[in-house]
Order: structure tokens, then sequence, then C-alpha cells
């Protein structure tokens, strides 16, 4: 059977992903966040022939847009260095395409193509106007001067100069691109466009940043998992939480536990992890952001500072004893054998703080066995959601302050909850938050396709 039969004929998830397999050989991360999707809305389709009248579904997974482009730019050398850049626009039903560019030696069209799939209904989810996309390239800031760091992204956004806007598409930071690259590649937009406009989100305060934007993902991870667990009449106080990551989004979740009365007592990189029993405070936490932020070092520093806590080279930070558990690192850090680990060790709650770090198979040993879960899509929007805040800031020349951005940013968070609850029980699956996101984000974005045509 052809391709476009295997799409007609889709009458099981099964069908359905044969047709998308034969369509994306060998991209397996974006497979995986396909399958997870189909399977949560497929009963949709079900009690609405609409959206299988229409295709959504067939039209959703493809992207509009996807580009790819060489990167030339010249070390300190003097020596030429080729890179690939890409920029998936994938969605722009409910407004302009919205999402990261990450810069790392692993970028791949699958993982931006996963993670501009998944943008798609996360932005849904967050109530303001922002369509799905994702880019990057496989660039590693890691052991580069400033200088390489800002010929790099001169060159790149010599190219993709031309594909955004700040009605358009309207890109962020993500792995490798933080506050100094969105600097340089906003600059070297402005000087080709000659246009001074929100067309990046994550900017400096001083040139149209928002107050609350490094904050926001971890922030608004913290706010999801206080809505979740106040569904069970509990809450953060005097609760241990294990953190994965040491980056931005880890960082500002141990900040935000603090904040709610919390113990954290665990950070991680690449290399391996710390333990700290008497638990992460403010003022341990300033030297990681020095640590990390700055010096742009390894976690296992922090036991020369702090000796009492210790040092553990490799994986295995699920295996620490916790109540709640947030993997802020990476996608799939965190596997069947991590999530038996948690919930041997009485592990009620896991919210990820990363895009898709839990596998699909340790996602359902986790809800199988009544540990309140909390996908990324919901979860981790707190930081594209501050990104639309700081777009609508741009779009009216004002700068609203920190209380105001913090307290839109709580409201987002409890609006995104309420929706994961109200599909999760629609569609029979109480306390299911991976049906009622995908079920969520998905409604909306697919009226909006249906009343835009076949565009």
């Amino acid at each position: 059977r052809s391709k476009f039969h295997l799409a007609i004929m889709a009458t099981s998830v099964e069908d359905f992903m044969k047709y998308v397999e034969s369509k994306n050989v060998g991209q397996a991360e974006f497979l995986q966040a396909v399958r997870e999707f189909v399977e949560s809305v497929w009963p949709v389709l079900e009690k609405y022939p609409k959206y299988k009248q229409f295709k959504i579904l067939e039209r959703v997974v493809e992207p509009e847009r996807a580009l790819t482009f060489r990167v030339n730019w010249l070390d300190d050398k003097g020596n030429v260095q080729v890179n690939r850049g890409y920029r998936v626009e994938f969605n722009s039903a409910v407004g302009p395409y919205k999402g990261g560019l990450r810069f790392h030696p692993s970028v791949t069209l699958s993982i931006l193509k996963f993670l501009g799939f998944e943008q798609i209904f996360k932005n849904s989810l967050t109530t303001l106007p922002m369509g799905g996309g994702k880019g990057g390239s496989d660039f590693d800031p890691k052991g580069k001067s400033d200088n390489e760091v800002m010929k790099f992204c001169q060159a790149f956004m010599s190219e993709l100069f031309r594909h955004i806007g700040a009605h358009t598409d309207v890109p962020a930071g993500d792995i490798g691109v933080g506050g100094r690259e969105i600097g340089y590649m906003f600059g070297q937009y402005k000087k080709l466009k000659n246009v001074f406009e929100g067309v990046l989100t994550g900017k400096g305060l001083n040139w149209g940043g928002s107050l609350i934007r490094p904050e926001a993902t971890g922030y608004g991870l913290v706010y999801f998992v206080r809505e979740m667990m106040a569904t069970k009449g509990d809450s953060l106080a005097g609760k241990t939480v294990v953190v994965s990551g040491s980056g931005n989004v880890a960082q500002y979740a141990v900040e935000k536990c603090l904040h709610l009365g919390a113990k954290v007592v665990t950070l991680s990189d690449s290399d391996g992890y710390i333990v700290d029993e008497a638990g992460i405070d403010a003022k341990k936490l300033d030297f990681v952001l020095d640590l990390k932020n700055v010096k742009r070092a390894r976690i296992a520093d922090y036991v020369k500072t702090y000796p009492s806590a210790k040092y553990v080279p490799g994986k295995g930070v699920w295996s620490v004893k916790c109540d709640v558990a947030l993997p802020c690192a990476t996608q799939n850090e965190l596997d069947v054998a991590d999530a038996e680990a948690l919930i041997k060790n009485g592990c009620k709650v896991v919210a990820e703080g990363a895009n898709m770090p839990t596998t699909l198979e340790a996602t359902k040993v986790l809800i199988k066995n009544g540990v309140l879960f909390a996908p990324g899509k919901a979860s981790n929007a707190g930081g594209v959601a501050t990104s639309g805040l700081e777009m609508a800031q741009n779009g009216q020349f004002l700068q609203w302050t920190r209380e105001e951005v913090d307290a839109r940013l709580d409201g987002i968070m409890k609006s995104i909850h309420a929706t994961c609850v109200k599909y999760a029980n629609e569609f029979g699956q109480p306390g299911n938050y991976v049906v009622g996101a995908n079920i969520g984000g998905f409604i909306k974005v697919a009226d909006a396709m249906i009343d835009q045509g076949l565009v």
C-alpha cells in the first residue's frame, strides 16, 4: 500500500504511525513524540469525526516549512568553519511560529522536529497566540571564545533573518543559546533589516527583554507541581526534591522550591551528579549560579566548596530518595529502571522541566503506579509563556514590573493545569496529565486549522 493509502485508511494508532514512519524514516525522536501524542488524542478523533474528515492529524504532523542552511564562519585562528543551521516552522494556526534555537553537536532535523511538534501544543496550552517552531545548529558554543560565538551567531542570523519577524516567527534560546547568543543574533538581525522589533525573546532587559524570563521555566514548573499536589490536598512544604540538570531551568526550579518550603538535595550535569543531604539552600544556589553561568564549570566543583555533599560520576540521580522528581536536563534522561527506582523510594510526583526527559515506557510505568506525572508541554510551558509576555510588552513598547510578570505566569500555569484536568476528566482519564495536555493543546489548534481552510 502506498503512503497515501496508509493515510486515507488509518483506522488505528498503529496504522497512522506506519504512515508517519514511512514519511520520516530514521527520525526516532520525532516519531516518539508523535506516537505519545497520537495515542492520547485518538479518542478525540473517534468522538469528533470532523478532525478525521479534515485530515487534521495528517496535516499537523507535517511541518508547514523546514529550512536547512549552511553557516560559514572564521574561528580565532583564521580557519574556516562550516556548520548546518535549521529552522522548522511547524504550525502557525494560532499565532506566529514560536520556539527556541538550540546550539549543540547533537542537533539533527529529527530532534528539532520533535521539539517543534511538542511546541505547537505547549504554546496552544499557554492561552497566548503563538504557533510552534524550533531551530538551531550543530555548532557547539562550549570551549569557544566570545568572539567565535559572535562570529557564528552573526553568520547564522545572516541566513535566518529572511525567514523570521515579530509577526512571522519569533525564536528564543534553548540549550547552548543564552543571553549572550540572543544578543549577538538580535544585533545582526537589526543591522540587516534596519528594524528594532521583538523578533527574538530572552533579550537583555536594557533592549526589550522581560523581567522573570530567566526564571520563568523553572518557576512555572514548580507552580504547576504546586497545583497538581493541591488536587491531592498536599503541598511542597517539607518535601524532599530531586532535580536533574544544573542549567537555567534547574537553577530556578530549585529557587522556587525553596520559596515554597521544599528541600532540594541534587543537581547534575552530563558528567555526574551531586547529593547534598543538608539541602541546597539560597547561599549554595548562588554558588551554583556563579559556577554554571559565570565560570561555566562542572557541577563536580560543588563538593570542593561544600565537602559535606558527595559527587557521583555518571548517571543515577533518580536513585536518590525523594517525594518529588524534576527532570530538567535533556530528552530521555529518565528511563524505566529510573522510574521503578523512584516508585520504590516513594516518589509521588514527577514533573518535566526539560523537553521529553522521560521515555514513553517510563511515563507509562509512572502513571500506572499512581505517580502524578506532568508532561513537559504542560509543566515547562512557563518559559514560552513568558516569552509570549515579552512579545506583548514589545508590541506595546512597555516594560511590566517583576510582580506583574510573575503574577501573569502563575495565572497561566494555573490555567494550563485547569485545561489538563478538564480534558483528562472529559475523556475518562482523571489525573492523567499527558492525555489532558495533549487533548487540550490539540483541540485549540485543530479548530483553528479547520476555521482557516485548507492552507
